[in-house]
């Protein structure tokens, strides 16, 4: 019978081992898949996405600016106009840095403050 055959494999300890090992790739990959969709190569957040003209003229004037550092601008549009800003400054954490960016921020982009968010960089 088969389940004979099969039972009588099993009790072989190569047998196991493999199955063993085969099981631990298995569930390996499976945790690779899950953590790291793209294939662990870059992320959005590690740089794969190109600034349009208008954030990077917008981080070149916000890096201009002191205790300001380098920055990361994302600007949302609806029908070519800004309806929102999402800033990330390296400098020093302070309010007054944070009030500089907000104020050069809305005011080049035409936006109530309330649109635009400003935080420090991880470091």
């Amino acid at each position: 019978m088969a389940g004979e055959g099969i039972g009588k494999l099993l009790k072989n300890r190569t047998v196991r081992v493999v199955l063993l090992v085969v099981a631990a790739v298995l569930l390996l990959l499976a945790v690779w898949l899950v953590f790291f969709p793209d294939g662990g190569g870059t992320t959005a957040a590690s740089g794969s996405y190109t600034p349009t003209e208008r954030e990077a003229r917008l981080s070149r004037l916000l890096e201009e600016v002191e205790g300001v550092g380098d920055v990361t601008a994302m600007i949302t549009e609806e029908d070519g106009v800004p309806v929102g800003a999402i800033v990330v400054f390296g400098g020093a954490d302070s309010i007054l840095t944070r009030m500089r960016v907000l104020d050069i921020t809305s005011a080049a982009l035409h936006l109530n403050k309330k649109y635009v968010q400003v935080y420090p960089a991880v470091k």
